[in-house]
């Protein structure tokens, strides 16, 4: 049924089996990133399109961990050279070529980890900063659907997918299509991949978080901008990381 009751209770399952399949990755993805962070390094991550969402659900937000990049197509234009009018290209997530600008603009350090998202985990600027990026030594975690991207032809030339250049594939447990309801004449209707990249995010900010308190360490968190004292403690701890965070997107 086409309603938000139906979509409701076909979303409850989906959430079900992700906290039971990815209970692993999520604990070597925290792993991974606790080890960055502990040697000084800052969580990049990056998302085109929709999964634009998971980037941002990470970064610069109330309760998330301080050293952490967004990474965006507006990159191009904010930070470099790019005419504004690029943006407009539908297809530049496809653009092989784009993830070197961005990865030049990120200026990431050794001990970066980058967190790269993917419903279908075949665009030529996904798949190429996954391959720059571990190329330059960094760990990479990638967020895709594994049923998405089995049934689709990888766009980079060299035919591979996210999934396959990364050293943690957290599946974000949406369907082929990523749409959740099918509807009568064919085609289905409301997306899934925004929820669980969602849940994933602060899966993994709460387990990277555990990791700290169990070492008797004191996890770098932001407060909320609008309560009494947040913008004292989050420019405190920004100030740690100073020209590695941006924050404009």
């Amino acid at each position: 049924m086409i309603s938000a009751a139906g979509y409701a209770e076909a979303v409850r399952p989906v959430l079900d089996r992700l906290l039971d399949s990815e209970a692993d990755g999520i604990d070597r993805a925290a792993d991974l990133i606790t080890a960055s962070l502990r040697s000084g390094g800052v969580v990049q991550t990056f998302g085109a399109g929709h999964s634009e969402v998971f980037a941002a659900e990470l970064v610069a937000r109330a309760g998330g961990l301080v050293p952490t990049n967004r990474i965006t197509l507006h990159d191009l234009v904010l930070h470099g050279d790019a005419p504004r009018d690029v943006l407009a290209d539908p297809k530049l997530e496809r653009d092989p070529a784009v993830a070197h600008q961005l990865y030049e603009i990120a200026a990431p350090a050794p001990q970066d980890i980058f967190l790269v998202a993917s419903q279908s985990g075949i665009n030529g600027s996904v798949v190429e900063l996954a391959e720059l990026v571990t190329g330059r030594g960094h760990r990479l975690i990638a967020v895709t659907s594994v049923a998405h991207t089995a049934r689709v032809t990888p766009r980079h030339p060299s035919g591979r997918r996210l999934a396959d250049l990364a050293d943690v594939v957290l599946d974000n447990g949406a369907p082929y299509g990523d749409a959740l309801l099918p509807l009568p004449g064919g085609g289905a209707v409301c997306a899934v991949s925004t929820v669980t990249a969602a849940l994933l995010a602060q899966l993994l900010t709460a387990e990277v978080v555990r990791r700290f308190h169990l070492a008797g360490e004191a996890p770098p968190i932001y407060l909320s901008a609008n309560v009494p004292g947040g913008d004292a403690h989050n420019n405190a701890l920004e100030s740690r990381y100073a020209g590695r965070l941006r924050r404009t997107a």
